[in-house]
């Protein structure tokens, strides 16, 4: 995840680029802006991924925030650290785009990988929890913050505005009870849901067979099941569900893999908030996400931004529903 700095930084140009060299030689402090490169970790969690001692770490993540490097957001009492983008317009951006673009080609060691796929484990072990004790009242859980009814018209809207290449598939990645399937079903010649959880996929055939979809097939697994039927899709919907992943970046690198050159991938979601109760009263694992975290994904993942709406919720939430789309030249 990442966040643009401020345009009027007060830090003069000369001592921005004294710290950027000096955060930018030790090869620690390297390592940890390749990890951060799609996700953000709390310093417990770097401290296990890199197995340093939390005071050292919070000095090097001290000196990457004095070089404008990274930056804090807070989900609950946890301070996550990501990095920082610059404006376009800054005076040293294209050095810092440099600078990461030759760290992100650094590969990561194999105590780091295994790190960080232990962090994702339990991340998505306690979001699979959730859904497993609540899946008979998800619906009245949802609701607490953006009921299904509250978006789901504006994502129909911005659906039936998008070209699309076919009609032939969509991908619909964590249906949950499976409300959108139906408009799916009525859009699309075949239609295909995945989702990790068994009951909810139960709660889906019901609806169904209730609804008589007969072109609706369901898949028990994630994103990464879906890449691996080699799929093409013309459009992929995700509702709802990227706070809920443990690594919501990677399912922009999949929706990218999936898409027909010019085939649509619209994602709706929370923006960021402070309401740390979500956690607990509705197995949230972000406090939602900046708009930019989600261009900076798309972009990492080659897909183009399109169209964008948010919604204001009176509970205080805002709503994003973000259009991104494959180049017709991929």
């Amino acid at each position: 995840m990442s966040a643009a700095i401020p345009v009027t930084d007060p830090l003069p140009v000369s001592e921005l680029l004294a710290q950027l060299c000096k955060a930018s030689g030790e090869p620690l402090r390297v390592e940890i802006l390749r990890v951060l490169r799609s996700d953000s970790f709390s310093v417990q969690e770097l401290c296990r991924i890199f197995d340093v001692k939390q005071s050292a770490m919070s000095h090097h993540l001290k000196v990457l925030a004095n070089a404008r490097l990274v930056i804090t957001r807070r989900e609950g009492n946890t301070l996550f650290y990501r990095r920082r983008l610059w404006p376009h317009d800054h005076a040293l951006v294209a050095l810092q785009q440099a600078l990461l673009a030759a760290i992100d080609q650094c590969p990561l060691g194999q105590a780091q990988r295994h790190g960080i796929e232990a962090i994702e484990q339990q991340r998505t072990a306690s979001s699979n929890a959730f859904f497993i004790d609540n899946a008979g009242r998800l619906r009245e859980q949802q609701d607490l913050i953006a009921g299904f009814e509250q978006y789901a018209d504006s994502v129909a809207a911005m659906l039936a505005g998008i070209a699309l290449p076919a009609h032939s598939l969509a991908i619909e990645i964590g249906p949950g009870e499976g409300l959108f399937l139906p408009l799916l079903a009525r859009r699309f010649e075949q239609v295909m849901a995945f989702d990790t959880s068994s009951a909810m996929l139960l709660q889906c055939e019901r609806l169904l067979r209730n609804n008589r979809l007969a072109n609706v097939r369901l898949f028990l697994g994630d994103s990464k099941v879906a890449c691996r039927q080699q799929l093409a899709a013309d459009c992929i919907v995700i509702n709802m569900v990227l706070h809920h992943v443990a690594t919501p970046a990677e399912l922009f690198n999949d929706a990218a893999r999936l898409l027909k050159p010019g085939g649509a991938l619209l994602i709706t979601d929370l923006c960021h908030h402070d309401q740390s109760w979500a956690r607990d009263a509705c197995g949230d694992v972000w406090l939602g996400f900046e708009p930019e975290d989600f261009s900076l994904w798309a972009q990492h993942a080659g897909l183009l931004e399109g169209q964008a709406s948010f919604l204001a919720q009176r509970n205080g939430f805002r709503i994003q529903i973000r259009h991104f789309y494959q180049p017709e030249d991929n």
